[in-house]
């Protein structure tokens, strides 16, 4: 049975942001942003750490005042002294110039600058204002992100393409007008920066909205008019499961074309969720297309009326919350472990087939059936699980076949 895999990747200029290469034959990177004041050394430091310990391979942080920009180089060394070494993203809005001038040691200490083409200056500053920004990053080695963002989408050149389409002959309508003022946004910008001197290996992409069928428009035109890499993400996604699916949605399309070579998906947390319930989402995404592995799956059935008992949804959770919590250890001692395949299945119907299929797999019984579980391991019956030790005994198989078969 054959089946579809995705398109292969656009082909982008590496760019490197501290140890992390975006684009070229990179794999496509996840990253967060913190949420926390930046000027809260320890909050921030704590977060951070959170975020790179659930995967977030590059950390974006708000850099929008004296206080932030006087803490980054405090956060960067609490993180070193904690052993973390994860590329630290500045977020420049309005006063980004300002800022990275009067505390050299925040332009020295960041690995990345975000610059927003819509808000970097306004009228006859915008150049001046830039054009500073762009002689820090290269004052001290930093590539730069510019981010185009409709809702801070650069009201003159919206004005001017406004302008020249009324001239046309068939005019576009003004969706189109929109995706063509945040494209050309982007590519104007990261023209203008290599105009000031900065190497085209220093220049990663954006261009975000928060429409589905808008960010796949925006992307694949921005996609075939340049070679720079390509951040995805859907602004303000949203909360829960809407923020997710809407995400899930458009950066799904753009990565089976190929597109995108980093990625962050900005959920609104819900009230006493974890941040890092998005670096989870987004490494989900990845691993569920076939595009990286970074914690094993598991594979579990959705109950039907033959699985009365709420017991292999216990267990599947079990084994979820077992794998995550343990993939920081077994990553660094077990290499390999996050192309496990781990199946909790509820009753006869598809259970024996499907655990089969994984590398460690469990049909527990449904309603009706005999009270025993059979373990299948890379597609043998190893063993019948019975009693109230079930969730226990079966975790431990798992754990010695991580020992004995990784690393």
């Amino acid at each position: 049975m054959s089946s579809a895999v995705p398109s292969p990747r656009r082909r982008s200029i590496p760019v490197r942001v501290g140890k992390v290469v975006v684009g070229g034959d990179a794999p496509v990177v996840v990253q967060s942003m913190t949420n926390t004041d930046t000027a809260d050394i320890k909050g921030t430091t704590q977060q951070i750490a959170e975020l790179w310990r659930a995967g977030s391979e590059k950390v974006r942080i708000t850099v929008n005042n004296e206080e932030s920009a006087a803490a980054v180089p405090h956060i960067r060394d609490r993180l070193a002294m904690m052993g973390i070494d994860v590329p630290i993203i500045g977020d420049f809005h309005y006063n980004g110039h300002t800022l990275l001038e009067a505390h050299p040691a925040c332009a020295e200490a960041l690995a990345k600058y975000r610059i927003n083409p819509g808000n970097v200056g306004f009228g006859k500053k915008k150049d001046t204002q830039f054009a500073s920004i762009i002689e820090k990053a290269l004052q001290y080695d930093k590539p730069v992100r510019i981010g185009a963002n409709w809702g801070s989408l650069d009201q003159n050149l919206a004005a001017v393409l406004m302008d020249e389409n009324a001239k046309r002959a068939e005019p576009w309508d003004a969706a189109r007008v929109l995706r063509e003022a945040l494209v050309r946004s982007a590519l104007d910008s990261a023209e203008r920066a290599v105009e000031l001197g900065l190497p085209k290996d220093r220049i990663i992409l954006s261009a975000k909205v928060s429409g589905v069928q808008e960010l796949i428009a925006v992307y694949r035109d921005l996609a075939a008019r340049c070679e720079y890499p390509l951040h995805l993400g859907l602004t303000e996604a949203g909360m829960g499961s809407k923020g997710i699916v809407a995400s899930t949605a458009a950066l799904a399309v753009l990565l089976q074309e190929g597109i995108g070579d980093t990625i962050r998906i900005s959920l609104t947390p819900e009230p006493g969720q974890s941040r890092t319930n998005e670096v989870i989402v987004a490494q989900q995404l990845l691993q569920t297309m076939g595009l990286r592995a970074f914690t094993p799956m598991v594979t579990a059935c959705p109950g039907c009326g033959r699985t009365t008992s709420t017991f292999f949804q216990e267990l599947a959770k079990t084994v979820e919350e077992h794998v995550r919590e343990n993939m920081p250890v077994w990553k660094l001692k077990h290499p390999g472990v996050e192309n496990l395949t781990l199946a909790v299945m509820g009753c006869v119907v598809n259970g024996p087939g499907e655990s089969r299929h994984a590398n460690i797999g469990i049909s527990l019984p449904g309603t009706g059936e005999a009270p025993s579980a059979p373990v299948f391991i890379d597609g043998e019956k190893a063993m019948t699980l019975k009693g109230e030790n079930i969730a226990r005994e079966f975790v431990g198989i798992i754990d010695d076949y991580v020992a004995k078969n990784y690393g």
